[in-house]
């Protein structure tokens, strides 16, 4: 009798598992069932990868990972700095090789500096340059195709030459010294191009050819990354600059005007009329003779025709206050008929402010 009871359970408990079973199919669509397969195109969507890579246009998981970084376009002044250093990079690099040389910016985009550091294609050289002013690093890194050109232009290779690129082996003793010249060229250019700005040195430091040593910051750090296009004739390479956020950060409120000499929130016309009225308002000025503290108790205690001594005589010096700030002091005596101080000595808050009076602050 027991055996019966348990196998009446369990095809009890088996019949209620595939009813379950079958109404959570239901609700499962078809696409499910038949194994549908997503293709390359869905999967792009869904990533957020659709072939377009400017920073307006990054949707799905990609907007996610991106959605901590700062957009450069809250730097706006950045614009026109490098726009100023291709302009000189143009024709310092036209002198240094005697040879066409047109330079162009492809973009100027924020990324992770952990992320810039992976995406290098190697081989190629990274040049550590720091801002003496900034007390920080940046990054200029040079493709091995714009090495190759360059050298090759340096030392008298053929025009229409296919670019010849060698793989498997570093970097000679020539190569990296002209391209170091190079690089000292253009840190040249770009101190010159940020000078009307914020004057800054930006000096050479040291090369690498490995990502992991010419690391200048946290792998999450942001950081601004300027690519640049070098043609010369049939030859050419691309140049990358990666300055972090840090770096800016001693000039960000520089960086963030629209036009040169842009000043946020202030107006000369506003500003003189209230420095002129200021000059003209009306103060309270006390005459101190001394001070004496006493209790409540003795305050309270006061009667008509009571003396109060103080520890000073006709003789000692009065002091000149507006509110709590003594302005200067005197000898109190009397002008006809009225009582006058004759000032003998001025404070160093009042000389303080006839000094930021004449610096025009």
């Amino acid at each position: 009798m027991a055996d019966t009871q348990t196998i009446d359970d369990a095809a009890v408990a088996r019949q209620w598992e595939e009813s379950i079973a079958s109404a959570a199919s239901d609700d499962v669509p078809d696409s499910f069932h038949s194994g549908r397969i997503l293709d390359q195109d869905e999967i792009d969507s869904l990533l957020g990868f659709d072939g377009d890579d400017t920073e307006q246009n990054r949707t799905g998981i990609q907007a996610i990972i991106n959605s901590a970084l700062v957009s450069y376009e809250r730097l706006p002044m950045l614009d026109v700095i490098f726009d100023r250093l291709v302009r000189m990079m143009s024709t310092s690099l036209r002198n240094f090789t005697s040879d066409n040389i047109e330079v162009s910016i492809d973009s100027i985009t924020s990324v992770r500096f952990g992320d810039y550091l992976n995406s290098i294609p190697l081989p190629a050289m990274m040049a550590v340059f720091h801002a003496s002013e900034w007390d920080n690093y940046a990054l200029m890194t040079i493709s091995s195709s714009l090495i190759y050109s360059i050298v090759d232009v340096l030392l008298g290779g053929r025009r229409g030459m296919p670019q010849m690129r060698v793989e498997g082996r570093h970097y000679t003793t020539i190569e990296t010294n002209l391209i170091e010249r190079m690089v000292e060229i253009i840190l040249k250019d770009m101190s010159a191009a940020f000078e009307p700005l914020s004057p800054v040195n930006f000096t050479y430091d040291r090369t690498e050819t490995n990502p992991r040593f010419a690391t200048i910051g946290r792998p999450t750090n942001a950081g601004v990354v300027v690519k640049l296009r070098v043609d010369m004739d049939d030859r050419g390479g691309k140049m990358e600059i990666v300055f972090p956020y840090a770096t800016l950060e001693p000039v960000r409120e520089l960086l963030l005007q629209r036009f040169m000499g842009e000043k946020f929130g202030r107006d000369t016309i506003w500003e003189t009329h209230l420095a002129t009225e200021l000059w003209r308002a009306n103060i309270d000025l006390h005459a101190v003779l001394d001070e004496r503290m006493m209790s409540l108790g003795d305050a309270m205690d006061f009667k008509v025709g009571q003396t109060i001594m103080f520890n000073r005589n006709a003789q000692d010096t009065v002091e000149m206050r507006c509110g709590d700030v003594t302005l200067c002091k005197g000898h109190l005596g009397r002008s006809r008929n009225h009582i006058a101080v004759q000032i003998d000595a001025v404070t160093d808050k009042l000389k303080a402010s006839r000094l930021l009076e004449d610096a025009g602050l």
